[in-house]
C-alpha cells in the first residue's frame, strides 16, 4: 500500500487502496486528498449515462441524486420518449377534427342528395342555350346556372340544304362554354339536344360526331314531335287554369312548333296529355328572313311573308281540332319564343331587356296588332337601336313578326300570354319528374322550397 503525503494528506496516515491509486493516477497531477476520494454523485451517473448510451440506452431514467431531487415537480423524462409533432400534425390527427370533417363531408353528400342538380342544352337553329338548376317545390326548380347565345347554326342552311363552317365553330365557341360550366358541377341528370338544323342538314349528323370529339358532350337529335311535346311541358304552368283550350306555339329559328290543347278533362300537372294536335312548320325567323330579306321589309313584303306562313299552316289537318272553344274567352294563345318576348319587352318600353318582367306578361289583341304594326314599320337602324332587339335581331324580328300573324289569324285569341322559357324548361321538368324528386317522401325530394 502507498502512505499518501503531501500537505493536505500530511498527518493523516491514510493508506490508499488500489482503486484510489488508479483514480489518482488517471486524475489531475494537482488533485490532492479530496481527489483520493469517491467521485461526487452527478460525476458518477454521468459516466454510467455515457456507457448506457453507448449501448443503446438513450433515455435513462434520472438517479436518485440532487440533481434529480432538483427539476421541477411534473417534468420528469419518461423512459420512452415520442418524437416530437408539429402543432398542424396533432391537429390533423385529432379526433374532433375528423368528426367535423367525416360532417361535412356527409353534408355534402346529403345536399347532393336532396338537392340534385340537372342540366338542360338547347341547340337551336339560332341559339345556344343552357340551364342548370335544382328541384324545389312540385312542379318548380330554381335555376342555378344559365347560359345563352345566339351562334346562327342555321345560317345558309335554306340555300345549300347543309351547315356551314363558320356557323359549326360559332356553335362549336358556345358548346365549349357549356362543356366548363358542366364539368364543374356534379349534376345528377342531363340532356342535351339539337334541333331543326341539325335535324334538316345534311351534314348534321357529322357536326353532332365533331361537337362530341371537341368537347366531349353527347347531343341528341329530336324529333318536330318530341320538340312539340317539350315545348308544352316547360310552358304549361303559364296556362290559364280557367281556360278550357289553348294553341301553344315555339317560333324557333328553323322551324316553328305549334300544339293545341284541350284542358277541359286534362290535369294541369300533365299538360302533355292534353295535346290533340300538333305541328312543326319548317319555316322560322331564319328561314323567313333569309327568304324574304330582313334588313328593310316593307309592307307588302310583310304580308307576302305572313301568306306564306299561313300556307303552310292550312295544310295541318289538325288545325280545326279545338273547335268553337277559338276566340272565345275560355280560349288563348301561348307563345314561347324570341319573337313574343321582344314584343313584351317593347310593350313594357324596357331600358334593358327583364325576363323577370316579362315571362307570364298577358297581352291583348289589340296591343299585339299595335306592337306588330310598330317594329314593322321601323327601320332597320331603329330595330338596331331598340335595346329589346339590338343587332343580333334586328334582321329577325320582323319575320317573327310575319309568323305570328299567320298565327293570330288562323287561332284568332282575345289574349296572348308571353312565355321566357321553352325546351330547357320542358328537359328540366320531363328528367326530374322521372327522377321523382317531387314524390312525398322521396330521397331527393327538398325541404326547404324556393320559387323557380
Amino acid at each position: 500500500m502507498e502512505t499518501v503525503g503531501g500537505a493536505a494528506g500530511e498527518g493523516s496516515g491514510k493508506v490508499l487502496t488500489k482503486r484510489q491509486r488508479r483514480r489518482r493516477r488517471s486524475g489531475s497531477p494537482a488533485a490532492g486528498v479530496a481527489d483520493a476520494s469517491p467521485l461526487p454523485a452527478i460525476g458518477s451517473e454521468q459516466k454510467r449515462s455515457a456507457r448506457r448510451r453507448k449501448r443503446g440506452h438513450r433515455f435513462a431514467p434520472p438517479a436518485a441524486g440532487a440533481h434529480a431531487s432538483a427539476r421541477t415537480p411534473g417534468t420528469e423524462r419518461p423512459a420512452r420518449a415520442e418524437p416530437p409533432r408539429s402543432a398542424d400534425n396533432s391537429n390533423r390527427r385529432s379526433l374532433p377534427l375528423n368528426g367535423e370533417a367525416k360532417a361535412q363531408a356527409a353534408g355534402r353528400d346529403e345536399d347532393r342528395q336532396r338537392f340534385p342538380v340537372y342540366a338542360a342544352l338547347d341547340l337551336g337553329t339560332n341559339n345556344c342555350r343552357l340551364l342548370v338548376a335544382t328541384p324545389t317545390r312540385p312542379g318548380q326548380f330554381r335555376v342555378v346556372d344559365a347560359f345563352s347565345r345566339i351562334v346562327r347554326l342555321g345560317e345558309g342552311l335554306g340555300r345549300t340544304g347543309r351547315l356551314a363552317t363558320g356557323a359549326m365553330d360559332r356553335a362549336l365557341a358556345a358548346l365549349a362554354i357549356c362543356a366548363q360550366k358542366l364539368a364543374a358541377r356534379d349534376v345528377a341528370g342531363s340532356r342535351l339536344i339539337a334541333t331543326e338544323a341539325c335535324r334538316s342538314a345534311a351534314n348534321g349528323e357529322e357536326f353532332i360526331e365533331r361537337v362530341e370529339r371537341e368537347t366531349g358532350l353527347r347531343l341528341e337529335i329530336v324529333s318536330r314531335e318530341t320538340e312539340a311535346r317539350l315545348a308544352v311541358s316547360g310552358c304549361g304552368s303559364l296556362i290559364d287554369r280557367g281556360a278550357k283550350g289553348a294553341v301553344l306555339f315555339d317560333i324557333g329559328g328553323g322551324s316553328t312548333e305549334i300544339a293545341l290543347l284541350d284542358l277541359r278533362h286534362t290535369n294541369p300537372r300533365r299538360l302533355s296529355n292534353a295535346i290533340i294536335a300538333w305541328t312543326s312548320l319548317p319555316v322560322g325567323v331564319v328561314t323567313l328572313a333569309e327568304r324574304y330579306g330582313g334588313r328593310d321589309v316593307p309592307p307588302e313584303l310583310f304580308e307576302t311573308m305572313v301568306e306564306d306562313v299561313l300556307y303552310r299552316i292550312r295544310t295541318f289537318g289538325g288545325r280545326d281540332r279545338l273547335g268553337k272553344l277559338v276566340g272565345t274567352e275560355a280560349f288563348h294563345l301561348l307563345g314561347t319564343s324570341g319573337t313574343v318576348t321582344t314584343l313584351a319587352g317593347i310593350h313594357l318600353d324596357l331600358e334593358r331587356y327583364d325576363r323577370r318582367q316579362v315571362d307570364g306578361l298577358w297581352l291583348n289583341d289589340a296591343e299585339v296588332d299595335h306592337l306588330i304594326r310598330r317594329i314593322a314599320g321601323w327601320s332597320f337602324a331603329e330595330r338596331v337601336a331598340n335595346p329589346c332587339i339590338g343587332s343580333d335581331r334586328a334582321d329577325l324580328v320582323i319575320a317573327g313578326c310575319a309568323i305570328l300573324e299567320a298565327i293570330r289569324r288562323v287561332w284568332p285569341a282575345p289574349t296572348l300570354r308571353v312565355a321566357d322559357r321553352g325546351l330547357r324548361e320542358g328537359l328540366l321538368t320531363e328528367m326530374m319528374a322521372a327522377d321523382g324528386v317531387w314524390r312525398r317522401g322521396a330521397p331527393g325530394r327538398p325541404q326547404a322550397a324556393a320559387v323557380a
